[in-house]
C-alpha cells in the first residue's frame, strides 16, 4: 500500500511538515509495509514559501524591510536558483505574527515591507516572484507596498505617507519616476490567495477581516472609506478596476495593491503551491491519501489545502482522508472525504490540544487506519 500525506499546518502547533512526520509515524505503527510519501502543503498562507523551498530544494535570502509599524526588521524569502524563482509570504514583512496583541491597529499598519521584499528580489535578477497573501495585520490596499516602489499619492498637494486611513482625502497617485516605468521592470508576480473576497462591501477585506486585526467599528467606516477612495482614484488614475475580482480583498486588499501597481496575477494559492510541487504526479502514484490542517469547517471551500487535496485525489480516483485540529461536522465539507478525524479529546482544552497536537496526530493516524 502506497499512502501520500499532503497536510497543511495546525496553526500554532505545528507546521506542515511536523504534521505530515506525525502522521507518518502513526500510520507506520499499524502498517509496517506500507510506503509512504511526505508533501508538505500550503495554500497561499504562512507556510507557502516553506513548502516551495522544501519541494525544490531552494534556499533562503535576507533583505532589510520595515514591520507593519515601520519597524526596521530582518525579512527572509525563498530563493529557487534553476528557475530564478522567488516564493515570500506577506507576512513576513507585515503579518500578525510581527505584532503582539496589544499593537494591533489596522488604521496605521501598513504593507511597506512587502514592497521592500518584492524589490529586494527584483534586483536579483529574479523571473518569477510568487507571494503568499495570508495572516496580514493590514488593512491598507497595498497603500505601503506601492510607496516602497516609488509611488506617490497626494491628497490635493500633500503627500500621503502615513496611515491608510489618509486616503479617504487621496486625489492623485504619481508614477515611480523611473525608466522604464514600473510594473514593466518587474518580474511576473503571482499573489497566491487563500479567499476569494472582494475589496469592498459587506464581504470585502474591511468588513470581513479588519475585526480580527483590531479595527472597531468606527474604524471599519475610516478603513471601508480609504479603500473605496483608493480604488476610485486607480480606476480614474489608470483606467483598470480590479475591486471585485475574486481575491482583491485579500490580505487588507493587498490583492487589489499586487494587480494595481504591479501587473501582479491571483491565482488560488493551493492551485500554485500544487502544480509547484507536482502534486498532482505525486498523487497519482499511490492508493491513499491523507491531508488535514487546524481547522476544518465551511471556509475551507474557500480554497483551503484540506479541500483543494480532496478535490484532486477524487479526480483521480482516489481515497482520501482527512485529520483536523476542529471540524464543524459541516456536510458540504464531509462528503469530499472518505472519512474525517478530529484532534479533540472529550476534557481537554483547546490549548492542551495544541501542546499535544503531535501525539493526538499519531493516535489519531492510528485510528484512521481501520478504514484503510
Amino acid at each position: 500500500m502506497r499512502i501520500l500525506i499532503a497536510p497543511d499546518k495546525f496553526k500554532g502547533a505545528l507546521n506542515a511538515r511536523e504534521v505530515a512526520e506525525n502522521i507518518a509515524k502513526g500510520l507506520r505503527d499499524a502498517l509496517s509495509d506500507a510506503k509512504i510519501d511526505i508533501v508538505p502543503m500550503a495554500d497561499g498562507g504562512e507556510g507557502t514559501a516553506q513548502a516551495i523551498c522544501e519541494a525544490l530544494r531552494g534556499s533562503w535570502l535576507k533583505c532589510k524591510a520595515h514591520d507593519p509599524l515601520d519597524r526596521e526588521i530582518e525579512a527572509r524569502y525563498a530563493w529557487i536558483e534553476g528557475g530564478k524563482l522567488a516564493a515570500m509570504e506577506m507576512s513576513e514583512a507585515a503579518g500578525m505574527r510581527r505584532l503582539s496583541e496589544d499593537e494591533r491597529d489596522p488604521i496605521r499598519a501598513t504593507t511597506f515591507g512587502v514592497g521592500e521584499m518584492i524589490l529586494d528580489a527584483a534586483s536579483r535578477g529574479m523571473n518569477e516572484i510568487i507571494v503568499g497573501i495570508g495572516g496580514s495585520a493590514t488593512n491598507d490596499g497595498g497603500f505601503g507596498m506601492a510607496r516602497a516602489m516609488g509611488f506617490r499619492f497626494f491628497s490635493d498637494r500633500n503627500e500621503l505617507t502615513n496611515a491608510p486611513s489618509d486616503l479617504r482625502t487621496l486625489t492623485k497617485i504619481i508614477l515611480p519616476e523611473k525608466q522604464p516605468p514600473l510594473p514593466r521592470t518587474l518580474p511576473k508576480i503571482v499573489a497566491a490567495v487563500d479567499v476569494q473576497n472582494p475589496l469592498l462591501g459587506e464581504n470585502g477585506a474591511t468588513r470581513v477581516f479588519g475585526p480580527q486585526k483590531g479595527a472597531s467599528e468606527n474604524e471599519l467606516t475610516i478603513l471601508e472609506q480609504a479603500m473605496t477612495r483608493l480604488a476610485n482614484v486607480v480606476t480614474k488614475e489608470f483606467d483598470f478596476d480590479y475591486r471585485n475580482k475574486p481575491g482583491a480583498g485579500a490580505a487588507g486588499g493587498l490583492g487589489f495593491g499586487l494587480m494595481s501597481f504591479c501587473s501582479a496575477t491571483i491565482r488560488p494559492g493551493f492551485d500554485v503551491v500544487a502544480e509547484t510541487v507536482g502534486l498532482e504526479s505525486k498523487m497519482k502514484e499511490v492508493d491513499i491519501v491523507v491531508t488535514g490542517e487546524g481547522s476544518l469547517d465551511r471556509q475551507s471551500l474557500e480554497g483551503k489545502t484540506p479541500v483543494g487535496v480532496a478535490r484532486l485525489a477524487r479526480k483521480l480516483g482516489k481515497k482520501v482522508f482527512a485529520i483536523a485540529g476542529r471540524y464543524d461536522g459541516d456536510e458540504q465539507v464531509r462528503e469530499l472525504f472518505d472519512d474525517v478525524h478530529q484532534l479533540a479529546r472529550s476534557g481537554m482544552s483547546e490549548k492542551e490540544q495544541m501542546k499535544h497536537a503531535g501525539e493526538l496526530l499519531r493516535e489519531k493516524a492510528q485510528q484512521l487506519t481501520g478504514s484503510l
